[in-house]
């Protein structure tokens, strides 16, 4: 076992009295003052000292939990095979958050954030029939060259080009996603909207985070992801195609992630979806290690039962997917850990 672990890793503590684990799949108003005086209690009790003071540094990323995503009712609940999957994951990941309060020194928390017309939204495609995709349709290179699937010049002006411009990055970006392997194109029902209930953290994650803010006088990271209007942004370090139709940069990657592994001595990774958001985050984070320093995946643990699929029935299941890029991060030096495991039983 890591020896400063060993001693400075914190043992782990009940449920606080507010934590309802079967209101987890519901939406509240977090009661803030109430929680802060709380969370004020706990750590007097527990001796809980300032995340200032910590000697092992864990880092907790909680990608994409957002109300989107983990609760039933909403545009795209990831429900996995057992059908409550985000459910189930935001409740143990926020147990976790508990029970190794006085071990977490830093929560980073990632949200999706759209707006309406963006090339994975509806109203960015039509076809000869002046028709929008429905949701879940996949738009290959092929659709786009035949014609199938062409850009909406109604949204030309508000996007800042022409529409002969939008026609030209379609074609590249899904001539550019199939050269590079990834998924092709895929057309999502409106989600994450920036401004609106879906885009929120689901409260009982909030709720956990606010609680360690306060408990550990420790500020939570929130990271934006996805903005940009012409490519997708799967992944939390960088947007599926960097480049547009003439070579130009539309965007940039966020180095924090390599970071966030060089400064602390564990970095936890949990989220929704496993299949997409989060098995890309990690993908390109390996890549990063790899490229700067490969004993440093090591320090990365993924809490698997923290994390859904995406599986639609009937139409598609990504669980063999992603269980099978989890396996390749682990062969590559990360860890796969149960969230209800204490973390010193990890470093054994």
């Amino acid at each position: 076992m890591n020896t400063k672990a060993k001693v400075y890793t914190h043992s782990q503590l009940p449920l606080p009295p507010h934590f309802k684990a079967d209101n987890v799949g519901e939406v509240w108003k977090v009661a803030y003052q109430e929680l802060a005086q709380s969370a004020r209690e706990w750590a007097e009790k527990y001796a809980i000292s300032p995340a200032s003071e910590d000697v092992f540094k864990i880092a907790l990323i909680a990608i994409d939990m957002q109300n989107t995503f983990c609760l039933p009712g909403f545009e795209l609940f990831v429900g996995g095979r057992s059908g409550m999957g985000a459910v189930e994951d935001t409740r143990r990941l926020c147990e976790f958050i508990y029970r190794n309060l006085g071990s977490i020194t830093r929560i980073v928390a990632t949200l999706d954030t759209h707006r309406a017309m963006q090339i994975f939204h509806p109203i960015y495609l039509v076809n000869a029939k002046g028709e929008h995709p429905s949701p879940l349709t996949l738009v290959s290179e092929e659709d786009v060259r035949q014609g199938r699937w062409m850009f909406n010049s109604q949204v030309a002006k508000s996007l800042g080009i022409s529409p002969e411009a939008g026609q030209r990055h379609l074609l590249h970006y899904t001539a550019e996603l199939k050269k590079q392997g990834k998924y092709a194109l895929t057309i999502w029902p409106y989600h994450a909207m920036l401004g609106g209930i879906g885009h929120a953290l689901v409260p009982a994650l909030e709720e956990a985070i606010f609680f360690h803010t306060i408990a550990r006088a420790a500020q939570p990271e929130l990271i934006l992801k996805g903005e940009y209007a012409n490519t997708e942004n799967y992944s939390a370090i960088g947007p599926e195609v960097l480049t547009g139709a003439d070579g130009e940069q539309i965007t940039q990657k966020n180095e924090s992630f390599l970071r966030l592994v060089i400064e602390n001595d564990l970095v936890l990774i949990a989220g929704e979806a496993k299949s997409h958001c989060v098995a890309w985050t990690i993908e390109d984070l390996l890549e990063e290690i790899k490229a700067y320093d490969q004993s440093l995946t090591d320090k990365v643990y993924l809490l698997e039962d923290c994390s859904s699929p995406v599986v639609v029935p009937g139409v598609v299941d990504y669980t063999e997917v992603s269980d099978a890029a989890f396996q390749r991060f682990a062969q590559n030096g990360m860890h796969i850990v149960k969230s209800t495991d204490a973390i010193s039983d990890w470093l054994k």
